[in-house]
């Protein structure tokens, strides 16, 4: 059988010259083989995008959220596309008579709700500047993008306002309005009048604009709608700024590309809006919504109370972050091992009968109907019965998670690849090519892409396996970093982002990301260490649930700081009767011992070189957390700040390695 490939090539390759590397040929998706699909006629900009869905859907169910009753959650209830029209026209207002103008900048904190929603609408109609803020970004971020973004008024959840008034005085330069999405108590008022700022509740805010009617500025595609501040793994928050062109673009592709599957959108389709609109990721996918006239339903803002949501709603598309597709999977291994021996059989032979089905090239939903129907039916169940699409995007999913969940799911389970930079959607594997496992598919028809060797690396963008960083152009690329000329010039060159990801084409023309370009050093003997793709071969080991991996320019080893899995060490003690609770065997140097020589084994059985392999390793029994500003958002190691935490640990396991032997 001809293998399918879903990419044409539209640039050939380029020879190294002048210094710069080579470069290997441009791609663009297969389904743009005309030309990259235009955005509809008249949608120039997001506030086109939900106007348009007004006029054409008005009594539409747009925006859920649950009742709750004496305390207990009860049924979705709805708000219509008209309704939020007419809200969205006071905020609008409201907003204006505080004095805020076209370009101006408001900034939006707190969880995901009907009053975000309507909040950011308002900027998109005044072509003002929306900023989400977000605590994750660690201590000091909320404070950081109001001064440097200039915040004259931010809307609030209730429960995050003390975080705003933790900023004070050093924000109050710039932040004149404080409105609650909530309530506001008594001191709060106090607080923030005694620094000069008004402050209000949310259906106070909106009688301010009551008598007063101001005119729509005419919003270009060129004009920034959003400053989305993503958390780089070094330094201050950087500040991304989307134009409405890019949004509206990449709503373009993204429906293109579903229409190429067969899998398009309509105005049926329901959402579960749980994943942070602070993320370029879901604010996208809540755009792709409101442009089919589609419905959002939120949740209750608790990760325990998630699948109970969902239960409710019965969504139809699910997007998720490896994290909770991660939790999900742990949970139904663990119910259907407890299902005792005959359901666990008729599982098994289920699972094996679907996959070899979905192996030979048959349609997830033709697979297995039966056993779709009797055995994996519970699974499609607990997710509302609805669910068709599973898009997983934000960090690579492990690829036995995404094959289990293809299996026992019912729905097509899709991973996708993009940055804030690149307006989320970049790549995505499609519904139906088994072969996409543990890729990120290929590009969506709206981007060129080509990679470019990283020779300090190995890897070669000319090679018979192209392998290289991963740079994107196209008009969904952002238009740079908010008031920082010099970052943006270092990504974008000649029109061209550089991801710093490394990837690695796969025949069928999807792409496989295999490593990180920054994470790179050089050891005393001159040897390269690419750190990123040993924590991946190490993070293989099942006993261990993270490691972070050090080597410098002074010293001709490496050492690592692991994450022990609980139940594993506890587990091996037992088999070797050592006691003592789960901080004490972190610092048993037999345990450290048992850990380094599985590491090792993983290291000959993947044929690392000599200089590849972890001399010494140290037991962390608090896993790497946002707390201790260990990671990032998104579960991206932050190495600077893992090496400053570490500092004393990696001296002394050199020191030790380094002792002369008596």
């Amino acid at each position: 059988m001809a293998q399918k490939r879903f990419i044409i090539e539209m640039e050939k390759a380029k020879e190294a010259k002048d210094g710069r590397p080579s470069i290997g040929p441009v791609y663009r998706s297969s389904f743009a083989r005309d030309g990259f699909p235009k955005p509809i006629e008249g949608m120039e900009s997001c506030w086109d995008v939900f106007r348009l869905a007004v006029e054409k859907y008005p009594g539409n169910r747009m925006l859920g959220q649950r009742e709750i009753v004496n305390g207990k959650a009860g049924k979705y209830v709805w708000l219509t596309y008209k309704e939020v029209y007419d809200k969205v026209m006071k905020v609008g207002n409201s907003i204006r008579s505080c004095g805020v103008n076209e370009g101006g900048r408001c900034g939006i904190y707190g969880a995901n709700s009907a009053e975000w929603i309507m909040s950011m609408e308002a900027c998109n109609a005044h072509g003002l500047y929306c900023v989400p803020l977000y605590d994750t970004l660690g201590a000091g971020a909320v404070e950081f993008i109001i001064c440097h973004s200039e915040l004259s008024i931010v809307f609030v959840e209730e429960k995050k306002i003390p975080e705003v008034l933790k900023t004070f005085p050093n924000t109050t330069e710039y932040l004149k309005t404080i409105v609650s999405f909530g309530k506001v108590t008594p001191e709060q008022r106090e607080e923030v009048e005694k620094f000069g700022l008004a402050i209000y509740y949310w259906e106070e805010f909106l009688q301010l604009g009551d008598d007063k009617k101001f005119d729509l500025p005419l919003t270009k595609k060129n004009d920034i709608c959003t400053i989305m501040y993503t958390s780089g793994t070094t330094g201050d928050p950087k500040g991304v700024m989307i134009s409405n062109e890019s949004i509206v673009t990449l709503i373009a592709g993204v429906k293109r590309l579903l229409q190429s599957v067969n899998e398009e959108l309509n105005e049926k389709d329901v959402f579960i809006s749980y994943l942070p609109l602070a993320h370029i990721f879901d604010r996208v996918i809540e755009e792709l919504f409101i442009s089919h006239g589609a419905s959002i339903g939120f949740w209750r803002g608790d990760v325990k109370l998630l699948v109970e949501d969902i239960g409710e709603l019965k969504p139809t598309i699910f997007c998720a972050v490896p994290r909770v597709l991660d939790r999900i999977y742990s949970g139904l291994k663990q119910k259907i091992s407890a299902g005792g021996l005959l359901r666990n059989t008729l599982f098994n032979i289920a699972y094996k009968y679907k996959q070899y089905n979905l192996w030979k090239g048959v349609k997830t939903l033709e697979a297995a109907p039966i056993c779709d129907k009797i055995v994996f039916g519970k699974v499609k169940q607990g997710l509302g019965g609805n669910v068709r699409l599973i898009l997983s995007g934000a960090a690579p999913l492990s690829t036995h998670v995404e094959a289990y969940l293809r299996v026992v799911t019912c729905a097509h389970v899709l991973q996708g690849y993009g940055l804030t930079e690149t307006c989320a959607g970049t790549f995505v594997s499609l519904p139906n090519e088994i072969s996409m496992l543990g890729t990120v598919g290929p590009p969506v028809p709206n981007v060129d892409v080509c990679l470019e060797s990283v020779p300090e690396m190995g890897y070669d963008a000319l090679s018979s396996t192209p392998r290289g960083e991963i740079c994107i152009r196209g008009k969904t690329l952002f238009s740079g970093y908010y008031k920082r000329e010099d970052l943006t010039k270092e990504v974008l060159v000649d029109g061209w982002f550089h991801t710093g990801d490394v990837g690695e084409w796969q025949p069928d023309g999807s792409m496989k990301i295999i490593d990180r370009k920054k994470n790179i050093f050089k050891l005393s003997q001159g040897e390269y260490v690419a750190v990123e793709n040993l924590e991946n071969i190490y993070g293989l080991v099942s006993d261990i649930d993270s490691i972070w991996i050090y080597g410098n320019s002074f010293e001709s080893f490496l050492v690592a700081v692991a994450n022990p899995n609980q139940q594993a060490l506890e587990r091996w003690a037992k088999e070797n009767n050592i006691s003592g609770d789960f901080d004490s065997l972190c610092e048993n140097p037999k345990a450290k011992e048992y850990i380094l020589g599985e590491l090792s084994k993983i290291g000959k059985e993947k044929k690392l070189k000599g200089f590849e392999f972890v001399k010494a390793v140290h037991l962390d029994p608090v896993p790497f957390d946002m707390e201790r500003d260990l990671i990032t958002p998104t579960y991206k190691k932050k190495r600077p700040q893992l090496l400053k935490y570490y500092q004393n640990v990696i001296d002394k396991m050199y020191k030790s390695i380094n002792k002369p032997s008596a």
